[in-house]
């Protein structure tokens, strides 16, 4: 039996090794248009590697996967979080959790992962062929009795011309994993300022996250805005990345809680200068700043806020607004939303409706998911299932 696997990457990599375990005899290729095998699973997290989660912190699976929650539901089934620890600690990877529940190798170390898949395929006998680049797969389907596209996120439509003849649904793709630009805001002016629980949401619609918030050179990062950005993807795609960010700094505070604790900060502390007593979770700088955008006095003390000057500053903390125009790619790890759609495969086995053999795994379905390992989980996950699938077809 002949197997092609179209990209080198987590899922296809992982769908190889256990497609040899369990059909040792079989010829399992894989093409890759790339230098070398592996290269994102090498830069991410950092360079550390965030295999996965422990999915601890999600109360519903749409929460980590904007797009492709069900699918993944269907697809844990067979292979999940649980798995994924089992499987690389049985391979001698020790892994750790982390408190934000992010799962690493113990060694912190991304080089750990890749060169455990290249051993194995090794040992297993893959044949891993860089520098070729696949031109159609319908072509491919000819020459292989079972095919699996891997090939990960795809940036641009065109790299979706490997499907022509095929009649396959495919969502455009767009970035899903990005920071926010603020081009005009003298709050770049705290790049480096960090506070742990904020909560986002664009203005005029429901997109809305919560997380820590990192203060950047050109605006704003961290889990906070990055998980924004993967639930509203195509929104911001559609109004070409310009709109209005809204910024809670007190987490997940109402209004009137908000104003409730500066009424008591006020009674407490009436010849304090303003600037000087603040909530600890809100680091000095910022707090600085947000005063003055309040349009209250660097020198003014509590008991002269008023309650002009406390609903000023009541609003600022629990409504910000700064305004996106652009975005930039988070660091190396560049996800996209969109892909070949859900509607071609059936959901149990991941194999194309409308052609027999051939499997898809990984980003290159309109799968992705936020930032914490989620998106490694489905590469695992839903390469595994191809591999189950293949298997027991065979």
């Amino acid at each position: 039996m002949k197997i092609a696997i179209i990209g080198a990457g987590a899922a296809g990599c992982f769908c190889a090794i256990e497609l040899k375990r369990r059909l040792p005899d079989a010829i399992v290729d894989i093409y890759e248009a790339g230098n070398k095998p592996l290269a994102k699973v090498a830069i991410t997290g950092g360079g550390r590697c965030n295999l996965t989660n422990s999915f601890e912190s999600i109360d519903n699976l749409k929460e980590a996967y904007p797009r492709g929650d069900k699918l993944m539901r269907r697809v844990f089934s067979t292979f999940d979080n649980r798995d994924t620890w089992e499987w690389f600690e049985n391979e001698g990877v020790k892994l750790v959790l982390q408190d934000d529940h992010c799962v690493f190798p113990a060694s912190q170390d991304a080089m750990q992962i890749v060169n455990l898949f290249l051993t194995r395929m090794r040992q297993l006998g893959v044949n891993i062929l860089t520098r070729h680049k696949v031109e159609s797969v319908r072509a491919l389907m000819d020459e292989y009795d079972s095919v699996v596209v891997t090939t990960g996120g795809c940036s641009r439509q065109d790299m979706f011309k490997m499907f022509e003849g095929l009649d396959l649904e495919i969502v455009p793709p767009v970035p899903s994993l990005f920071t926010f630009n603020l081009p005009s805001s003298p709050v770049r002016d705290l790049m480096g300022t960090v506070v742990e629980d904020v909560t986002v949401s664009l203005a005029g619609t429901r997109f809305k996250a919560s997380g820590p918030l990192l203060i950047t050179h050109w605006g704003m990062s961290g889990p906070a805005i990055l998980k924004l950005s993967s639930y509203a993807a195509r929104h911001l795609a559609e109004v070409q990345y310009e709109s209005t960010v809204l910024v809670n700094w007190c987490g997940g505070d109402d209004l009137d809680s908000v104003r409730s604790t500066l009424q008591k900060t006020a009674v407490r502390n009436p010849l304090k200068l303003i600037v000087n007593s603040h909530p600890d979770y809100i680091p000095s700088r910022l707090w600085t700043y947000l005063v003055t955008k309040s349009k209250i006095r660097e020198d003014a003390r509590w008991a002269e806020i008023g309650p002009k000057g406390l609903n000023r500053l009541t609003e600022t903390l629990f409504n910000d607004s700064y305004h996106i125009k652009g975005q930039s790619r988070f660091k190396e790890e560049f996800v996209t939303c969109g892909g070949v759609s859900l509607t071609n495969i059936n959901n149990k086995t991941l194999e194309c409706v409308k052609h027999p053999g051939l499997y898809f795994a990984g980003e290159v379905l309109d799968v992705d998911a936020i930032t914490g390992g989620f998106n490694l989980q489905a590469a695992w996950s839903t390469g595994f299932l191809a591999a189950l699938s293949i298997s027991s077809n065979n």
